[in-house]
């Protein structure tokens, strides 16, 4: 087996990370909230946060701020919804996370003056792939997806404006606000 088989890969982060990507009329990203529940990491221990991405700024928000480093620079910034957008420089503020998800009703967080809502789940599925890559990095991850029908971002009370995309078939809805609960991140352990 090579050094980078599947089998080989070790959870490195369990928890859970809802996400909600907004959009304008002509398909423009307006905004990203990545909300993250880290009940354990290899190296992080457990925690919370929220990375808020716009065009212009990136904001991450949490108490631990050594644990909302890894998770924006290391996971949120490879995400698929941030390939080819701008990744600025993130502005790291110390505040508190307030989290509670709901796999049958959605998800309110709120950090700071940020908040994102997520509401009317679609369904509720297993989903896995062996080939996550972070950067350079391989991944597998496995986790429990469940698209929302409705997601609202909100900064200082002010909604970010744009809508929520949704797609695929009544059998298997996909949407760009979604919960993703009982994740597992694993890679090759480092030598």
């Amino acid at each position: 087996m090579s050094g980078d088989d599947p089998a080989l890969r070790r959870p490195v982060l369990v928890g859970a990370n809802p996400g909600l990507q907004l959009f304008d009329a002509d398909g423009g990203c307006t905004g990203y909230a990545s909300v993250w529940r880290v009940d354990w990491s290899r190296q992080h221990g457990a925690g919370t946060a929220l990375v808020l991405w716009q065009p212009d700024t990136v904001r991450v928000l949490s108490s631990d701020l050594a644990l909302a480093r890894w998770l924006a620079e290391d996971f949120t910034r490879h995400f698929p919804e941030l390939d080819g957008l701008p990744w600025p420089a993130p502005d790291y503020q110390r505040e508190p996370v307030e989290l509670a998800i709901d796999l049958a009703a959605g998800m309110h967080a709120r950090a700071g003056d940020v908040e994102v809502q997520l509401s009317g789940v679609l369904d509720v599925r297993a989903v896995a792939t062996e080939e996550f890559p972070l950067g350079s990095v391989p991944h597998s991850l496995r986790l429990v997806l469940a698209p929302c029908r409705t997601g609202r971002l909100s900064i200082g009370g002010q909604p970010v404006p744009g809508q929520v995309h949704r797609s695929g078939t009544p059998a298997r809805p996909s949407s760009s606000a979604f919960l993703a609960e009982a994740e597992v991140w694993s890679r090759v352990p480092e030598r």
